[in-house]
């Protein structure tokens, strides 16, 4: 037998392996006699190194590190999941979803659990796998390639001998329990401190640089959707999840298909009590309309399909007691009151010491006092959270809260404000709190803000403390020199963060309004902002008048806005942004000749397209000028129908609205 014909016959050997191991769990053979067929197979293309193929397992064990991360664009955004917490949300669910769809539709729903872990998308080209991306912002994830095929359980070619052209998997990336107690214990023997929790080591190890590295922690995954896809037929979820078996994925045991809302919930419910029992961790259940084409016609809000809703498991509460409190200031000055728990209480797989009591009028309605004891759950389980008092645990000795009359972190005067339905008490030294800097520092390098790779949390608040960083402004003005000074830099990491600050300059103006902690003004308002007033000159041209007419806007919101870049310390901000040459402007895509071919129409889409997906569709329409409309009225202009167009077609009919096929849309745009 030749080389080349021994090397083909060990990697079909290998990943038969493979898929009884990850997808079976029933393995035919043992570790050893599995590493004996790897290394034959090592020793082959070592030999023959023009053997290698980007899929043969031995592309698993990891290859050079790389520089860094590149960041690649969903060709399916990942959307949100809409979340739900009793039967009563599940059972609104199931009614918006009957009513949306024409009367008398069947609906039957799929219900899978929530992994606890990092989803990620997986691209496969003629079957070869060729991209792994996190899911990032939703529209544009990391790259990490090069640790996706280190996993065992992902398939690094489609198992089929007439593959689609195109297969988008999304899956979730996880690690067990176990495999964390291994590390752990590792890691305590060296001296080192133990991981927390699951699914932050779960990101933390995709997040390596070096392959080599991923490939020494066992990541698992589970795939549960689909993105792109060309060259199949796909109807439902079930026919997906039967499809994604046979091609080598992994998917979960405990998915169901289920035909009424009660039959979810009962098995929600089920799970709530068994989840404890599993080798990994779940934060909930996730339940699917199955029909695809149903899906179409549902469609998607801005941010989470219609069609799909989780059900969080309610959070494990702790009962301990409130030993002592100290003070959190927010990047508006806020003083949030934080619980220091005596003892730390074990939830959701951490260690609790500290919990958030939110503010003045929540501690003073529950009259929550130090020593009491108390209910602490994670909010999402996320965020650790006092919920209630239990005053019948009271032995007398129990003091009331005393908020401070001096900001803990700068000593400047705190006062009390009030609004409609609460109070709270504020540090009133806004410009140069340094608690206050460090939070409006970390909220400007956000992801979905100024995206700055490498300033999280821990790195502004040492930038911050060590007086480098007194405004934002500041950042671009770091040298390599100053972060080599801090401790724990060392070249790779300033430069790396020098890199992320300078290409922050070209986030644009909506990014850059959302990023500066302008009171009411978050990603949307700063979008609509940004619309309205292209250029930070014609911001600054606007009057309050002006800026209340801009959508969701209103004078409340105006004032805000106009306030702050008006007052002397708005002002030095803006002098300092055009020095330091941040662009002040939102680009625009070019209007075809003629104008936008849909200024002023109104579109409702309905029924399956074949070229395109329904998110895509409207933001194609909301491009060129058109606004997307949810039901048919007198004021429609065109209805684009797919197959199965229902009652939304019949409604176009009885009013006249003139309706289009996907080709027809196509030629009215000049595509």
């Amino acid at each position: 037998m030749t080389a080349a014909a021994r090397a083909a016959e060990l990697r079909k050997v290998i990943d038969h392996h493979n898929f009884k191991y990850y997808v079976e769990a029933t393995p035919e053979i043992s570790d050893r006699e599995f590493d004996r067929l790897l290394e034959e197979l090592q020793r082959i293309e070592k030999a023959h190194p023009e053997l290698v193929t980007p899929d043969s397992p031995t592309q698993r064990v990891g290859g050079a590190p790389i520089e860094g991360f590149v960041q690649v664009a969903h060709r399916v955004p990942m959307l949100s999941i809409d979340n739900s917490y009793n039967p009563d949300d599940l059972r609104k669910f199931d009614a918006d979803v009957r009513k949306a769809l024409s009367p008398g539709a069947r609906v039957s729903y799929t219900v899978e659990l929530k992994i606890d872990g990092v989803s990620m998308s997986m691209v496969y080209e003629d079957g070869v796998l060729t991209a792994g991306v996190t899911r990032g912002r939703g529209d544009v994830g990391d790259d990490v390639t090069h640790n996706l095929r280190t996993i065992g359980s992902v398939p690094l070619r489609l198992n089929t001998a007439t593959p689609p052209k195109l297969f988008e998997v999304r899956g979730e990336v996880f690690m067990t329990r176990a495999e964390l107690v291994r590390i752990n214990r590792r890691r305590v023997e060296e001296g080192e401190k133990p991981y927390e929790n699951t699914r932050n080591l779960t990101a933390g190890t995709l997040k390596q640089l070096d392959p080599k590295e991923c490939a020494k922690r066992k990541l698992s995954l589970f795939a549960y959707g689909i993105g792109a896809f060309e060259g199949i037929d796909l109807k439902s979820q079930t026919q997906l999840f039967d499809t994604l078996k046979a091609f080598g994925f992994p998917v979960n045991p405990h998915e169901k298909h289920f035909h009424t809302i009660d039959e979810v919930i009962a098995y929600c419910l089920e799970w709530d009590e068994k989840r404890h029992d599993l080798p990994y961790d779940t934060d909930g259940m996730v339940i699917k309309v199955n029909d695809f084409a149903q899906r179409q016609r549902l469609g998607a809000t801005a941010k989470v399909p219609r069609w799909v809703k989780a059900y969080k498991f309610e959070a494990e509460q702790g009962i301990t007691r409130v030993g002592g409190v100290e003070f959190s200031i927010g990047k508006f000055g806020e003083l949030t009151p934080v619980a220091l728990l005596d003892p730390p209480v074990r939830l959701s797989g951490t260690t609790v010491s500290r919990a958030s009591m939110h503010n003045a009028s929540w501690v003073e309605e529950r009259d929550v006092r130090l020593g009491d004891t108390v209910a602490v759950e994670k909010k999402g389980e996320i965020i650790p959270q006092v919920v209630s008092v239990v005053t019948d645990a009271r032995t007398g000795v129990e003091k009331k809260v005393v908020w401070p009359a001096t900001c803990p972190a700068c000593g400047g005067p705190v006062e009390k404000q009030e609004s409609a339905t609460s109070y709270g008490y504020y540090c009133m030294n806004t410009g140069v709190c340094p608690a206050q800097v460090a939070k409006r520092l970390i909220g400007f390098a956000r992801r979905e803000r100024m995206d700055i790779e490498g300033l999280g949390e821990e790195v502004g608040k040492q930038l911050v403390d060590s007086g480098l960083v007194k405004s934002v402004t500041d950042l671009y003005r770091l040298t390599k020199n100053q972060l080599l000074a801090l401790e724990g830099f060392a070249d790779l990491k300033a430069q790396n963060l020098l890199d992320g600050i300078a290409a922050s300059k070209d986030r644009g103006l909506a990014r850059l309004i959302a990023a500066l902690s302008i009171y009411m003004v978050g990603g949307g308002m700063a979008d609509a902002l940004a619309d309205a007033f292209p250029s930070l000159d014609e911001v600054l041209a606007a009057g309050e008048e002006d800026l209340s007419k801009v959508k969701g806007f209103g004078p409340k919101r105006a004032k805000f806005v106009y306030d702050f870049f008006h007052s002397p310390a708005g002002e030095k901000l803006v002098t300092e942004f055009r020095e330091l040459g941040l662009k002040l402007t939102q680009d625009r895509k070019a209007a075809p000749a003629g104008g936008l071919p849909l200024a002023g129409k109104t579109l409702v889409v309905t029924g399956t397209l074949a070229r395109y997906d329904r998110p895509g569709i409207e933001a194609l329409i909301k491009e060129i000028g058109g606004k997307v409309a949810g039901s048919v009225s007198k004021k429609t202009d065109f209805l684009v129908a797919g197959e199965k167009a229902g009652s939304k077609l019949d409604k176009a009919k009885e009013l006249g609205v003139r309706v289009l096929t996907e080709d027809e849309f196509d030629d009215l745009i000049g595509k």
